[in-house]
């Protein structure tokens, strides 16, 4: 099994990413399009994928087509695999729809937020309804884990330290739910304020630009 790939990243071209090995290989993997947005910067250069070996079953079963599935965390990769074993959704249709941030979609359902589910490829209403009913209180650990830990790193906070990216966002978050804004959308107002140039200081000015994100 293929767990991970490291090589130049050639070209990606709708959902399938071409990373070229040092041995000369060239691998096709497919990627969801929010991991496709974020590796179109990085034509030409190095990329590390988490991956996912699979067999794609067609014409009725009688051929069968090795496929790799390409994630840029292995959060992503286990979230992943979590979200196909809800009945309906498949690997390829996983992908599809898998246009946010695994922790923004963790976060819909953990807030079992249908509209939001709904509004990702390939989920209509009964859908969003059977991975709310299969997958509600699974992914706890995926609601927050990725934005706020690639936050933290990207800028060399320590996890641990009470001024760190991580550790802000998570308090900032807490407060805003009590606040009763929605979990998804907090989170996107979080991730937006830690990206952008303009640092908050502490807790309560993360809190001040999210509202001022949220009055535009």
């Amino acid at each position: 099994m293929i767990a991970r790939l490291e090589g130049q990243l050639e070209s990606v071209e709708g959902g399938i990413a071409y990373i070229r090995t040092p041995g000369g290989l060239t691998y096709e993997v497919l990627v969801s399009a929010y991991t496709a947005a974020r590796l179109g910067g990085s034509i030409g250069q190095p990329v590390t994928l988490e991956t996912l070996h699979f067999v794609e079953s067609q014409n009725q079963g009688a051929t069968l087509l090795p496929r790799l599935a390409g994630f840029l965390t292995a959060q992503d990769r286990r979230f992943f695999e979590l979200f196909t074993t809800t009945k309906g959704i498949g690997n390829k249709r996983a992908l599809r729809a898998m246009t946010l941030a695994t922790d923004q979609i963790a976060a819909a359902i953990a807030d079992r937020d249908l509209t939001l589910l709904q509004s990702l490829p390939e989920i209509g209403k009964r859908t969003a309804e059977t991975v709310v009913a299969t997958l509600h209180g699974k992914v706890d650990k995926f609601v927050s884990a990725a934005a706020f830990d690639q936050n933290a790193a990207s800028r060399g906070k320590d996890e641990s330290a009470p001024g760190g990216s991580r550790t802000m966002a998570r308090e900032a978050l807490e407060v805003l739910l009590q606040l009763g804004e929605n979990r998804a959308q907090a989170l996107a107002w979080i991730d937006e304020v830690l990206r952008s140039e303009d640092r908050p200081s502490d807790v309560q000015d993360l809190i001040a630009k999210v509202y001022r994100i949220k009055a535009r």
